[in-house]
């Protein structure tokens, strides 16, 4: 499948349908919407306005919680994570772009148990590039892509979202 045939807009139309109904099998009407820098800010921002959710769109940066800190360094657009509200007893939906070896969501994780016990957490993200090296699966998902090892993608954005794969350098 090339980016050609992945129409970013399509796959959130998707996700925000599938996203609404697995809120309401799940009785969920008023979740914490919380997206990744940066590409899952992106898309959590279009599925906030999509979902028409009232609470703050929340934002966590987990650059300090990556397990690879110490062996890549720190990221040099580091900024502080945005919540406005707690996230003690509430329900997350966290959006990421790109679910590929499950460390980018674990990182996540432990930065949101820092703030507080979530009574649960939904995870969306608009790729899953199934290359697991933990156990963490999405709850929704764009679409599955298989890429040739030699291959990689990105989330570019904000204005227009669009997906790029390309050779790995």
């Amino acid at each position: 499948m090339t980016t050609g045939q992945l129409s970013v807009e399509n796959l959130l139309d998707k996700m925000s349908a599938d996203l609404r109904e697995l809120l309401q099998q799940r009785q969920i009407d008023n979740p914490l919407l919380i997206g990744i820098r940066t590409g899952g800010v992106w898309l959590a921002e279009r599925l906030h306005q999509q979902l028409e959710i009232a609470e703050p769109l929340g934002i966590l940066d987990i650059s300090f919680y990556r397990d690879d800190f110490t062996q890549v360094g720190l990221n040099p657009k580091v900024q502080p994570s945005q919540l406005q509200s707690t996230t003690e007893d509430r329900h997350i939906v966290l959006v990421d772009d790109v679910i590929m070896s499950g460390r980018t969501i674990r990182a996540a994780l432990n930065e949101l148990f820092d703030y507080g016990r979530p009574a649960s957490v939904t995870l969306v993200t608009l790729l899953d590039l199934e290359r697991r090296e933990l156990p963490i699966q999405a709850d929704v998902t764009g679409v599955t892509l298989s890429l040739n090892p030699d291959q990689c993608v990105k989330l570019a954005g904000p204005e227009p979202l669009e997906l790029i794969i390309r050779q790995r350098s």
